[in-house]
C-alpha cells in the first residue's frame, strides 16, 4: 500500500527549516539546496510542495506574521482605545527573544520584497491593515479623552510604524544600543507624551 503523505505537514516542515536557516544566516543561507538538504529532500523535491523560493519565503513570512498576530490577539483581547493601543505596541516590539527572532525573519522578507512585486504587495496589504487598526484604537482613545496631544492621528500612526520598524532593525544590527529596557522606556515616554494634560 502506498505511503500517505501529509502535504500540509511537509510544507510546515519546510517552513520550519527555512525559518531556522534564516535565523542562523539570513536570507542568503536559505538557498533551495540548503532547504532541501536540511529538510531531508532530494534536490528538486521541494517543487512538489512549493513552486519556488519566493513561495517558501512567503510561507515563512506568514509564519512570522502569525506569531506576531497571535501575540497581539492575546494582548488586545477585550481591550479598546488606549489600552488596546498600548497592548499592540508592546506586543509587536522586539522585547522578547521570540519577537526578536520573528523580526529577523521579517527583515529578510523585506529584503526579498524589494525585488519581488508579489511579495511587496503582500507586505503592503499587511501594512495597510496594521495602520488601519492603529488608527481605529487611536481614534477610540481620542474620543474617550485618553489621548490629548495636538499631534494628528495620522502622524501618530506614522510614528508608531517607523519606531517599530526601526526597533526591529536595531535589535538585530545593534542590540547593545537598543535593549528591551531602552525600548520599553521609549514606549513609556511615547504614551506619557500623548496622554499628558
Amino acid at each position: 500500500m502506498p505511503k500517505v503523505i501529509d502535504h500540509d505537514q511537509r510544507r510546515s516542515d519546510i517552513i520550519d527549516v527555512t525559518w531556522g536557516l534564516i535565523v542562523k544566516g539570513g536570507l542568503e543561507a536559505a538557498t533551495m539546496r540548503e532547504i532541501a538538504a536540511e529538510a531531508g529532500f532530494a534536490n528538486g523535491a521541494l517543487k512538489h510542495y512549493f513552486p519556488g523560493k519566493d513561495e517558501i519565503i512567503q510561507g515563512t513570512y506568514e509564519r512570522a506574521l502569525g506569531m506576531v498576530s497571535s501575540s497581539v490577539d492575546q494582548s488586545v483581547d477585550g481591550k479598546t482605545g488606549l489600552d488596546a493601543l498600548r497592548a499592540i505596541l508592546y506586543a509587536t516590539a522586539p522585547l522578547t527573544p521570540e519577537s526578536i527572532t520573528a523580526g529577523r525573519v521579517l527583515m529578510s522578507f523585506w529584503e526579498r520584497a524589494l525585488s519581488n512585486e508579489e511579495l511587496h504587495e503582500s507586505y503592503r496589504k499587511h501594512l495597510v491593515a496594521w495602520r488601519s487598526g492603529l488608527a481605529t484604537y487611536i481614534a477610540q482613545a481620542r474620543a474617550a479623552g485618553e489621548i490629548v496631544t495636538d499631534t494628528p492621528d495620522e502622524q501618530l500612526v506614522d510614528e508608531i510604524v517607523v519606531v517599530n520598524a526601526g526597533a526591529n532593525i536595531m535589535s538585530l544590527l545593534a542590540p547593545d544600543l537598543s535593549t528591551p529596557e531602552l525600548l520599553t522606556a521609549q514606549l513609556d515616554a511615547f504614551f506619557d507624551r500623548i496622554t499628558r494634560r
